[in-house]
């Protein structure tokens, strides 16, 4: 499986990079952020995504691994494939979707080109259940100090930050220094912590 990519670009256009490698070229559809990056200096590096499928394989390409970790969130959601993985991806960055996933916030998420309320909806429902999993402590460990207790607003964005690929131990952390340093709202504790990881 392809999963990273350093080369030249040939050609863009649409979202799409050409990019030469070695000799060979790869057509890969870009999340916003990279297609910027790659047209802008003209050569880079792509984490990807390799889709097969019987009418033909595409590869898509993210500026980093943790947009990439989102990305494969994102399609395991039912009713979201990669062209609209990509897409949520183009329109938001991903602290704004962590932000959004972890705040219910459908309307942030709905200003997306193609997405709709319900398919918002999904994606908050699975992908909040499925970080909020993660942090269960299992049968018999023993349950965290009291000191570890956070608040709803500190749990939110502990929620957004492991969306993003984070573990829980490294987002209370990191949630709690941004605390320290005065954000308040869930987006700015999440945009601090994100700035201290």
């Amino acid at each position: 499986m392809v999963g990273y990519l350093k080369g030249k670009v040939i050609y863009s256009g649409e979202g799409v990079v050409l990019l030469d490698v070695n000799g060979v070229g790869y057509e890969v559809v870009c999340s916003g952020a990279l297609f910027a990056r790659l047209v802008n200096e003209k050569q880079g590096e792509a984490y990807t995504y390799l889709q097969v499928r019987e009418d033909g394989i595409s590869l898509y390409g993210f500026v980093s691994l943790e947009e990439k970790n989102m990305f494969l969130k994102l399609i395991s959601v039912s009713g979201v494939g990669p062209k609209m993985g990509i897409s949520i991806l183009s329109g938001l960055n991903i602290g704004d979707l962590a932000v959004a996933i972890a705040s219910s916030d459908v309307k942030l998420l709905s200003t997306v080109k193609g997405l709709g309320k319900k398919t918002a909806e999904g994606i908050i429902l699975e992908l909040r259940e499925k970080v909020s999993s993660l942090s269960l402590p299992s049968a018999g460990a023993p349950s965290a100090p009291v000191s570890e207790k956070i608040g709803d607003r500190e749990e939110d964005a502990v929620v957004g930050l492991m969306s993003l690929g984070y573990t829980r131990a490294e987002s209370v952390r990191a949630v709690k220094g941004a605390v320290e340093r005065g954000a308040e709202s869930v987006e700015d504790i999440i945009m601090s912590a994100l700035r201290s990881m």
